[in-house]
């Protein structure tokens, strides 16, 4: 049960946290560079796909360990920001590497959010679950 509550506490902060990052943060930079890019609306299916599957790793890989081995929140909020930058990085680094309207602004944006996105999203997960466990 303990995992259930983690990946769903997880998840929900994830998506919260990255549905305003996304709103506030990021969207205005992607529409001022590459706005003609956009979809005026999201593509569910795909947008589910990630978000299952990327926190499905982060618990993997950071906060399950962090609760199975007592794990400080610090511990976990730096590998999940580790996973993040590895995540997020590969995604905006091939884009400016390949696309000719990616900008670093738009790199240095996405990478930062995603990356701390990933770290609290982590710790918040790992910190809620020890409190209702």
């Amino acid at each position: 049960m303990t995992l259930v509550i983690l990946y769903f506490a997880t998840l929900i902060l994830f998506l919260g946290l990255d549905y305003l990052g996304l709103s506030y943060v990021i969207k205005p930079v992607f529409q001022r560079d590459i706005g003609n890019w956009l979809l005026d609306d999201f593509r569910i299916v795909p947008a589910g796909v990630f978000y299952a599957f990327y926190v499905g790793v982060l618990l993997y890989f950071v906060a399950w360990p962090a609760l199975v081995q007592d794990h400080s929140l610090r511990w976990v909020f730096g590998n999940g920001v580790l996973i993040g930058a590895m995540a997020y990085g590969t995604y905006e680094f091939t884009n400016l590497a390949t696309l000719k309207d990616w900008t670093w602004a738009m790199v240095a944006r996405d990478f930062t959010w995603g990356s701390l996105l990933t770290g609290t999203s982590a710790t918040l997960g790992v910190a809620l679950t020890r409190a209702l466990t």
